[in-house]
């Protein structure tokens, strides 16, 4: 048995690398390789090759070079990048091109993990294949296909915790009965494994899940100091929110997550409205990120964007989104084009804190989607070297006259549209 697209050459050369240590490939591999053999599954593509090795990754890794020469007859380019702190390295690969091109495998010394607090990064010591596999999320990705042969016919499939019944069942299991409690960011990996592979979480699993959300065992609650918030309440919480929103199933996912009454990990609000289902849709079309697009449905954007640790832009743009909310609704609404983009370019406002407004659907839309999609490209029609040209003078009134000159040429589409405050019809 082979794996579809891995080269048997590539299997062979990490086996005669590990010299004698146990080598297995683990996750999500096994999991759509049994699915694929045994239950007629598509096969789902192979973005890269994770393996687990007992020792260090780092001595198979020195070995490597030697091998994969070896094994294709010529040196082949690697690039690594270590992770020191989980033993873990990443390879690219880059192998000639009938042996597919380029090739990233994720190599990992096995370890177990032990949570000292709920929530927080584990405690991280050498263990073995069979440990590595109990630190893991699911029973479907907590099994390990153990090398001995470069074409899979001596492999050894390790499968401590019942994954294959469940593969069968096609069913999300929890390893055990703390896994949501110790990583929270599980119930959003599940929530994408379910979209992506028809999966149904267990009713113990569930229940697990409503059991942890309901007593919150975290020592950080909404309104606490968002630098107290633990890694998985915050960093690993928008990287696994990030990969959801990234899938093509993205949606079907998130509403896992709503149905499992998980998005309260995020925001209350969030899990109590709908609004942003059809507001996600349209950020899609937006100069915005889809996380941007979510948070900016919390109850308090500004407060999960720091606890997510968004980027500092991103950060921007939420705060942005608060004051033109309240600039919207505490000032005269500008009548024509110019008016309207000097409202919007005085306050200092980014295409995206409109965007956002659009997306919420704020009012007035019109003259938020004009701005954003064609006045603010706008410009005079005459440039400072014409002025300059024409014995104006370096200063403010040159500025003025730019200023002056642009705001005509904004303000010719203001024949065809108007706005009130009253009817609530800005712009065409």
């Amino acid at each position: 048995m082979q794996i579809p697209d891995v080269p048997p050459q590539l299997l062979a050369a990490l086996l005669e690398a590990a010299a004698g240590q146990r080598l297995a490939l683990v996750g999500g591999v096994v999991r759509d390789l049994l699915l694929h053999r045994h239950h007629q599954d598509p096969w789902r593509g192979l973005p890269d090759l994770d393996l687990v090795v007992e020792g260090r990754a780092a001595d198979l890794v020195e070995r490597l070079p030697v091998t994969l020469e070896h094994h294709f007859g010529t040196a082949i380019p690697l690039r690594q990048q270590p992770h020191g702190r989980y033993g873990t390295v990443e390879l690219e690969l880059q192998l000639p091109q009938e042996f597919g091109g380029s090739w990233l495998v994720d190599l990992a010394s096995a370890r177990r993990e032990e949570y000292p607090e709920p929530g927080n990064n584990p405690k991280v010591s050498p263990g073995t294949l069979e440990e590595d596999l109990a630190r893991r999320d699911f029973t479907v990705n907590a099994m390990a296909l153990e090398l001995r042969s470069s074409d899979l016919s001596g492999a050894l499939l390790l499968d401590p915790h019942g994954g294959r019944e469940d593969l069968c069942n096609r069913r999300l299991r929890f390893l055990h009965d703390q896994s949501v409690q110790d990583d929270p960011t599980r119930l959003f990996r599940g929530a994408r494994y379910s979209a992506r592979l028809g999966f149904v979480l267990s009713e113990e699993s569930l229940d697990q899940a409503h059991q942890v959300l309901s007593r919150w065992p975290w020592n950080w609650y909404f309104g606490d100091p968002v630098e107290l918030t633990p890694p998985a309440l915050s960093t690993r919480l928008r990287m696994e929110l990030e990969i959801l929103l990234a899938s093509d199933q993205w949606q079907l996912a998130l509403s896992n997550l709503k149905r499992w009454k998980s998005l309260r990990l995020l925001d209350a609000q969030l899990q109590d409205t709908d609004q942003w289902q059809a507001r996600l849709h349209w950020a899609r079309r937006m100069p915005v990120s889809m996380i941007l697009a979510l948070v900016a449905n919390a109850k308090d954007s500004v407060e999960l964007g720091k606890r997510l640790h968004l980027c500092g832009r991103d950060q921007k743009c939420l705060r942005q989104l608060g004051q033109l909310r309240k600039l919207l609704d505490t000032h005269q609404w500008p009548v024509s084009p110019s008016q309207w983009s000097y409202f919007f370019e005085s306050n200092g406002l980014m295409s995206s804190g409109v965007a956002l407004a659009i997306i919420r659907g704020d009012q007035p839309r019109k003259p938020l989607l004009a701005w954003l999609m064609r006045w603010r490209h706008i410009k005079s029609p005459v440039t400072p070297r014409d002025l300059l040209q024409r014995g104006w003078t370096p200063g403010p009134k040159l500025g003025e006259e730019l200023t002056r000159l642009r705001d005509l040429e904004l303000d010719k589409e203001h024949k065809h549209c108007s706005t009130t405050r009253e009817n609530h019809e800005p712009f065409c």
